[in-house]
C-alpha cells in the first residue's frame, strides 16, 4: 500500500484537535469550544483523555499555565502540536481530500 493510500494514523477527533492546534498554541478550553462548533460534544474527562493520548503518542505537548479569571487564579492546560503531530495532521488532510477524487470501480462479483 503506498503511503498516500494509507489510512490516517489519527482518529477524526484527533484530527480535529490537531487541526485546531495547527493554528497555534491553544488552551484545552479553546480546543473543546472549537470541537463543539463542529458538533462534537464530550465530557471534560473524555476530552482530556483524548488529549492525553495525543501527548502519549508524541503528537502534542501540554503544559499548565496560571491565568486570571476575574479576581481568581486558575490553572489551565495548554497544548501545542509537535512536528510529528503536524505530519500526522497533514497526512490525514491529504488522505481525506484524496478520497473524494477516487472513482469507484465496479465489481462484477464478490467471489
Amino acid at each position: 500500500m503506498s503511503p498516500s493510500k494509507a489510512l490516517p494514523a489519527v482518529s477524526h477527533l484527533q484530527f480535529l484537535a490537531l487541526g485546531v492546534l495547527a493554528t497555534g498554541d491553544q488552551a484545552g478550553r479553546a480546543i473543546r469550544d472549537a470541537a463543539l462548533d463542529w458538533g462534537v460534544r464530550s465530557s471534560a474527562a473524555a476530552f482530556y483523555q483524548l488529549m492525553a493520548r495525543l501527548e502519549r503518542d508524541g503528537l502534542v505537548e501540554g503544559w499548565y499555565e496560571q491565568v486570571r479569571v476575574g479576581d481568581q487564579a486558575v490553572t489551565e492546560r495548554h497544548y501545542r502540536v509537535t512536528p510529528r503531530g503536524a505530519r500526522a495532521c497533514q497526512h490525514a488532510r491529504e488522505f481525506y481530500a484524496s478520497v473524494g477524487r477516487v472513482p469507484a470501480r465496479p465489481r462484477l462479483s464478490n467471489a
